[in-house]
């Protein structure tokens, strides 16, 4: 299945290209790929970013659909270009990631039983199955999300090789539903803090589980920054789908294979917390910056709770529905030269 045909019947979404030259924007749907400086009045110059464009977002969105609407077969075979043609980068440049830990529930209990917190190590299943069904149940009561910033230099492109660093034996996948926010918030509400999302795409969080606790004393915290931090470790797109096109974020599935096998199909109506949820947890202790994208967890099925991880010649594929495809190849670091 082709990139325009994954993403199914959506109104239309924006791709962020590169053919030799500086980035440009194209607007895709089904049958057609139009770089986003065609589109009549809008600007005779390429843009670069969609960040770019989120300041006037929804008038922006309506000018577009009025041209596709009016379009006509010549038209769209004049201004398109073909997408095969060109290298996709990133759809998002974000200024800040922000992420949601552990709010998937099956994700987090099966996570528990097959990786244990150090001091659980050694008990029986049942124990811990028990452990993490208490601990998942007073986290929904409590209301609380837990989220935590990773970095925006692990962003990269939805084809492009994800790097496994040497360090690590036990490198595992995590694909996730982002929202890309289009103003700055600050206290949303989660009455009102879908209004502040602009777009929607796809990431994995890959991770070195190896190095979630690398001190082995889980009482000090999660330790982010070693086990999500590196280069290629967060793959994005390949496409933003306008808010307007995703109604209902619970309908959609998550899926994601490693060399073809199904490893990630789950709803993401098993959040924990919704996305408004998490959007008013993080504008309540951080200013949200037109562009930023906040990942919203992921659900079961990791690396982990199989009992493999990603090897150099691994090939993950992950879709979320209407959101299009992403595909990343797994190559090992490159050592550094003897001096």
């Amino acid at each position: 299945m082709s990139l325009l045909e994954s993403l199914g019947d959506v109104g239309f979404a924006f791709i962020r290209v590169q053919s030799g030259g500086d980035p440009f924007l194209c607007v895709v749907r089904r049958d057609v790929c139009v770089p986003f400086d065609r589109i009549a009045g809008v600007t005779a110059a390429p843009v670069a970013s969609i960040n770019d464009l989120l300041a006037g977002w929804d008038a922006t969105l309506d000018m577009i659909q009025v041209w596709l609407d009016a379009a006509t077969a010549q038209d769209l075979d004049a201004a398109s270009v073909q997408l095969s043609e060109l290298t996709v980068l990133s759809p998002v440049e974000p200024r800040q990631v922000f992420q949601a830990a552990a709010n998937y529930r099956k994700h987090v209990i099966d996570l528990m039983v097959a990786s244990p917190r150090p001091e659980h190590i050694g008990q029986p299943e049942s124990e811990l199955r028990e452990f993490a069904t208490t601990l998942m149940d007073h986290r929904a009561a409590s209301g609380t999300p837990t989220i935590f910033q990773g970095l925006p230099s692990s962003i990269c492109g939805p084809y492009d090789d994800v790097i496994i660093p040497l360090i690590t034996e036990q490198c595992d996948w995590e694909l996730e539903l982002a929202a890309v926010i289009g103003t700055e918030t600050r206290h949303a509400t989660s009455e009102n803090a879908l209004t502040f999302v602009a777009g929607y795409t796809i990431v994995n969080d890959v991770s070195m589980r190896d190095f979630l606790y690398p001190s082995g004393d889980s009482s000090r915290g999660a330790d982010w920054l070693a086990c999500k931090g590196a280069p290629t470790f967060l793959p994005a797109g390949p496409v933003l789908v306008p808010a307007r096109f995703v109604p209902d974020l619970s309908g959609l599935t998550i899926t994601l294979t490693v060399n073809g096998k199904t490893m990630q199909n789950e709803a993401a109506s098993d959040m924990i917390f919704s996305l408004p949820r998490l959007i008013e947890h993080t504008s309540k202790f951080a200013l949200m910056l037109p562009g930023d994208i906040l990942l919203s967890g992921s659900p079961a099925g990791n690396g982990v709770h199989h009992g493999r991880f990603l090897a150099p010649g691994d090939v993950m594929e992950g879709t979320i529905t209407g959101l299009g495809s992403q595909r990343n190849g797994l190559v090992a670091e490159e050592p550094e030269p003897a001096i």
